[in-house]
């Protein structure tokens, strides 16, 4: 097990008036040995911790003068301590099997860890969960967790995972709603796999026997070129158009059955469907927004100045990898993406890089600024890496990208969202700064953007 090491100090904090500095390893806090970033917040809230420090080749002991709550003022450089709790799965579908070769290691790391899904949102299927676990998740209020079913059917589930333990694993589901742990599904609908009539048992198996779930979310398989999995195909229009109307028929089941809608469908399905995207009301306060449900409603409503449904995207589809937390379990992590930047002076052309969903979300909001002469335009990138299916801003790559911007002219502003970057670059490696054009990172969200392009 690696100790915790000091990533930064903030000014005038417990931290800095105890000394501690950057680089330093904390080998335990009040004798005890953080396991990851969930105990290390709770052992540093209490007050005057003792902390042993290594520091290059010496040992000592530090005693921090703090009040129980204060923030200690030091973050460290992961989110577990010991070894990742990796997943036994072989799901089908699993899109860290479709990654090429020589990509960077840690992207090639597939968890089916609780203490991510509690930190970043990760999902998990529980499969590799424990008494022990439970235990923890209740008595330190880890909570929301993020759980993968698929399916209801044990059979089928374990099919799905290729794994026998699929077929028992969603006890732990139970037992976390019974003991009021806040919980949200999540479905990858697969074509001829668990859609259609699979699809429907599924969301009648959870409202009869998940129904304390807070959120379950229904999203297509992602598909890249690299899949070697002959069963795995994307859907079809007709298909994506069905997952619409069954998702939207249980909506109105749950509403009558549990006064909320309870089950949601991606954006994706809508984008797929040709369907227009539910109005805002409809997603509930976006509680998967990150989850590509209700991105493009939330987006809109804070394109056009409604700020309350201003949802960051967590930068880069890989975060948790690369990135420690920052203050609070849950919250961005540090150091934060560059903030908009307004728009330099009138007349300067500009371009919005994006996906080709992207695209579609942004076109009908841009289009009036088109028609009114702004030089505003899409960039829109095909994403040659990955192919397939892959069409989210959020899996593009700094070499698509950049052939992209090679085609554009010098002298525009470009503005790219940054949920491109994971610690500042992009998946297959590049930076921002090898691009061929310079570019102005620009949070993901639609008042960021707005503030961007100089509008009021």
């Amino acid at each position: 097990m690696s100790a915790p090491r000091v990533v930064s100090v903030a000014a005038a904090s417990a931290a800095a008036r105890a000394g501690l500095q950057v680089g330093d390893e904390l080998l335990s806090v009040d004798g005890r040995v953080p396991r990851d970033v969930i105990e290390y917040r709770l052992l540093v809230d209490e007050a005057d911790p003792e902390v042993m420090v290594r520091r290059g080749h010496e040992e000592f002991e530090l005693v921090v003068d703090k009040a129980a709550g204060e923030a200690l003022g030091a973050e460290v450089s992961s989110a577990v301590f010991d070894r990742v709790r990796t997943c036994d799965n072989h799901c089908e579908f699993c899109f860290i099997y479709q990654l090429p070769k020589g990509m960077r290691r840690s992207l090639y790391l597939k968890d089916d860890d609780y203490r991510l899904s509690f930190l970043y949102g990760n999902f998990t299927t529980l499969t590799r969960f424990t008494e022990l676990d439970l235990e923890r998740v209740v008595s330190e209020g880890l909570s929301p967790l993020f759980v993968s079913i698929h399916t209801t059917d044990p059979a089928l589930r374990a099919r799905m995972l290729r794994n026998e333990r699929g077929a028992t694993s969603l006890r732990w589901l139970r037992a976390l709603l019974d003991a009021g742990i806040e919980v949200h599904g999540q479905v990858v609908v697969c074509p001829d796999v668990n859609d259609g009539a699979a699809l429907e048992a599924t969301l009648a198996g959870i409202v009869d026997e998940y129904a304390l779930l807070s959120t379950v979310a229904c999203v297509p398989l992602g598909l890249s070129r690299f899949s070697t999995e002959a069963a795995m195909r994307p859907h079809t229009t007709g298909e994506a158009t069905a997952v619409v109307d069954v998702v939207e028929q249980w909506q109105t089941i749950a509403l009558d059955l549990l006064g909320r809608r309870l089950v949601y469908a991606a954006d994706e399905y809508y984008l797929m469907a040709g369907r227009p995207f539910p109005e805002t009301e409809r997603y509930d306060g976006f509680p998967q927004h990150e989850n590509g449900i209700g991105m493009a409603r939330a987006f809109e409503a804070a394109f056009h100045g409604d700020h309350a449904s201003a949802h960051g995207v967590k930068p880069g589809f890989f975060a948790w990898v690369d990135g420690a937390p920052a203050q609070g379990y849950r919250a961005p992590r540090a150091p934060g993406s560059p903030p908009a930047v307004p728009a330099p002076g009138a007349g300067v052309p500009v371009g919005v890089v994006t996906g080709e969903y992207g695209a579609a979300v942004l076109r009908p909001l841009l289009a009036p600024l088109v028609t009114e002469g702004a030089p505003v335009r899409l960039v829109v990138v095909p994403n040659r890496f990955f192919g397939g299916t892959t069409a989210v801003t959020g899996l593009l790559t700094g070499a698509d990208v950049s052939e992209a911007l090679r085609q554009e002219p010098a002298g525009h502003r470009y503005l790219l969202p940054d949920v491109c970057l994971s610690d500042d670059r992009f998946l297959d490696g590049a930076t921002v700064d090898q691009l061929p054009r310079p570019v102005e990172v620009v949070p993901t969200d639609g008042h960021s953007l707005a503030l961007a392009l100089g509008l009021p």
